[in-house]
């Protein structure tokens, strides 16, 4: 996870052959640094997938899409909110719930609900596993529990803590916004879903997409290790502090 907050987003994922980043959320430049850091050539990079057209998801897209000779896929629908004048890059489209190729990775998208043009979660393939990144959702519809079954990995948002949300510096119709069906997850959200939901074949769960005025990271370790102590579950718990690139995550 290059970045997950509000901030900006950004999840570098490779393999042996084929490297790109879900989202673009951070400057051009912080998006450069950030790949040098983990030892990644940005001249590699085969795409970039974008989940919808939010700022703190594309922000830097235009001036990458300048700098670097890489495919941009967007949804059919989300795909006019993103090029704009000091746009120049490739784009692919397709529609929500299509699945593609790049390189050696199978990727599948799925629809979500948050108030965008039409979002999208992403689960890749390869070699026989699966990574799913799913954030910026109001709720947990039947679809996208059936989409992150059996991930090896996981990357899910955990945004706000209730309580924090209901009394911090937000208007309230921006906490209406939050709390909606279109919104974000809670740690509650998210740790019911860990015991009702979550498989033993989940070996690494990061949380991720924290608020930075109504979460803390340490609300959302603690709410998400209960949820897997109930459920004796050994998964692997990461999570992603906002601003800041996470831990390498290599299987």
């Amino acid at each position: 996870m290059l970045a997950s907050s509000s901030a900006g987003n950004s999840v570098f994922l490779g393999t042996d052959h084929t490297r790109i980043l879900i989202d673009a959320g951070l400057s051009r430049k912080e998006t450069l640094r950030r790949l040098a850091d983990i030892g990644e050539d940005p001249r590699e990079l085969n795409a970039i997938l974008v989940t919808h057209e939010h700022t703190d998801h594309i922000a830097g897209l235009p001036l990458l899409s300048k700098t670097l000779d890489v495919t941009v896929y967007a949804t059919e629908l989300t795909a006019p909110s993103i090029i704009t004048s000091d746009f120049s890059g490739r784009v692919q489209t397709f529609q929500a719930g299509t699945g593609f190729e790049i390189g050696d990775l199978r990727v599948d998208s799925f629809t979500i609900p948050h108030d965008a043009v039409d979002p999208v979660g992403y689960c890749i393939r390869h070699g026989g596993r699966k990574v799913g990144i799913v954030t910026d959702l109001g709720y947990l519809p039947e679809s996208v529990k059936y989409h992150v079954r059996g991930c090896d990995l996981l990357m899910l948002e955990s945004n706000h803590d209730l309580e924090m949300l209901k009394v911090g510096p937000y208007p309230w119709s921006i906490k209406q916004r939050v709390m909606g069906r279109k919104g974000h997850l809670s740690n509650d959200v998210v740790s019911d879903f860990i015991y009702e939901e979550l498989d033993g074949v989940t070996h690494t769960l990061v949380l991720g997409h924290l608020s930075e005025h109504n979460n803390h990271p340490e609300l959302v370790r603690l709410a998400a290790s209960q949820a897997l102590e109930r459920k004796a579950l050994s998964t692997r718990l990461v999570v992603a502090k906002p601003r800041l690139q996470s831990e390498l995550i290599e299987f």
